[in-house]
């Protein structure tokens, strides 16, 4: 089953991360207990509040992040959404996400998880809910051409060190990792 399975990859993920800060550690301790007390806590139709998958998809040589002006969230973020019933692991749901929001193909996910957010939103439940987002990062292949989806109201490259005002996307303080 597709919720088993999700709430496995999640919890593996959350429990293997050594997040280098103490709000970090706080933040897993809290999700790793949320998914203790939810099964179905990868599911969008969990109202009090789910897993979602996010992308830091980095260009080639990591030096520019492709960024969603989101149209309900009015802020530029990185790609990502909820995990779906297809979906195996959070893992490829964040993969199956950036390329659905970002039109490019052979990305390559880096192992293991970049990061952790947590979000009040009212998504598509249309009622206030939590989103507790498990970030991945996510390389594209060189001259990779973003083509915007239906999802984004733009959909640009940046650079990791001049990211437009307002934007709310977690970046490592020691910036991405390196090439693999």
């Amino acid at each position: 089953m597709s919720a088993e399975s999700l709430h496995a990859s999640a919890t593996e993920l959350l429990t293997e991360w050594e997040p280098a800060t103490g709000s970090d550690r706080s933040l897993r301790e809290a999700i790793l207990a949320f998914l203790g007390s939810a099964p179905l806590g990868c599911l969008r139709e969990h109202a009090p509040g789910h897993i979602t998958a996010s992308a830091i998809v980095l260009s080639h040589d990591r030096r520019d992040i492709l960024l969603t002006l989101h149209p309900r969230v009015g802020r530029w973020i990185q790609l990502g959404g909820h995990c779906e019933p297809d979906d195996k692991t959070v893992q490829d749901a964040a993969l199956r996400e950036a390329v659905e929001e970002s039109g490019i193909p052979d990305l390559h996910l880096t192992p293991g998880l970049y990061g952790a957010q947590a979000h009040p939103i009212t998504c598509s439940l249309g009622v206030p809910t939590r989103h507790l987002d498990l970030l991945f990062e996510i390389v594209a292949p060189p001259g990779a051409a973003p083509v915007r989806s239906a999802e984004s109201t733009d959909l640009r490259w940046w650079p990791v060190d001049g990211l437009p005002v307002g934007a709310d996307v977690l970046l490592r303080s020691e910036g991405p990792s390196q090439a693999p």
